[in-house]
């Protein structure tokens, strides 16, 4: 395990797959103890055994996110395994998958489910962390937003939506906690090799990859390294920003 994050304690939200999974191993290979969640059990426990096996210290939680209860819970076990909480990464979320349609066939239960689980969630889990962070004058808060909010992807309206309003939620709250030294980011992948990218249709997945400039699609840990800086010392100055990493099909 490395030294870049020794000594801190990383929550992951949404850990058990894909760039939540890749993230978490990320921070614990740069020495931070990790608490993971997801609402997969076995998924989340298998995370933590992959890191305890390369040396690292892992604290597996199954938990549901878009409960308040089981949130508090958790955070709660959190502190009372490692003391306190030095870095949030907001992973959990997801676009409405299977549900997913044009906008004008669209239904708002869908949209409230998309809502809850990629925009609530990270100011749910934020809320049980930052008041301690702000009393420590110290902190590292990374939120998960994505490129479909700046580019605009037919079908994703709700998605984008929520997305964006986490880019939202992380320029306000930045601008908040930054006199108390707490930075606040987001990361906005693109094409990124995880289960729910798998399951599209090749003809769709070829067409997504001649659209990225760089000519690939990229793999979880592409992610989990721009997280893992977010939650360094390397990034003590960079707060209120959305980083995408998509491979130029979107630039601000």
């Amino acid at each position: 395990m490395g030294e870049r994050l020794s000594g801190r304690i990383a929550l992951v939200t949404g850990a058990g797959n894909g760039i939540g999974r890749a993230s978490a191993l990320c921070l614990a290979r740069a020495g931070a103890a990790v608490a993971l969640v997801d609402i997969e059990g076995d998924a989340v426990e298998g995370v933590a055994e992959a890191v305890r096996k390369e040396g690292g210290r892992a604290l597996a939680i199954a938990a549901d996110c878009t409960s308040d209860a089981e949130v508090v819970a958790s955070v709660a076990r959190v502190r009372a395994e490692y003391g306190r909480i030095d870095v949030l990464f907001n992973n959990v979320g997801q676009s409405a998958r299977e549900r997913a349609s044009e906008f004008w066939c669209s239904s708002p239960e869908t949209w409230r489910f998309v809502l809850e689980v990629s925009l609530l969630t990270a100011m749910r889990w934020t809320r049980e962390v930052v008041a301690e962070m702000r009393e420590r004058r110290s902190g590292k808060i990374v939120n998960m937003s994505t490129e479909s909010a700046f580019y605009g992807d037919v079908g994703l309206v709700d998605y984008a939506a929520a997305k964006m309003g986490v880019v939202g939620f992380t320029r306000s709250l930045a601008r908040e906690l930054a006199p108390f030294r707490v930075n606040v980011n987001a990361v906005g992948p693109g094409a990124i090799r995880t289960r729910a990218h798998d399951r599209l249709p090749k003809e769709v997945i070829d067409r997504v990859r001649n659209s990225v400039p760089m000519g690939f699609i990229a793999e979880p840990e592409d992610v989990g390294n721009v997280v893992t800086f977010l939650a360094s010392d390397d990034s003590r100055y960079i707060t209120g920003q959305s980083i995408l990493i998509d491979g130029g099909r979107w630039m601000i």
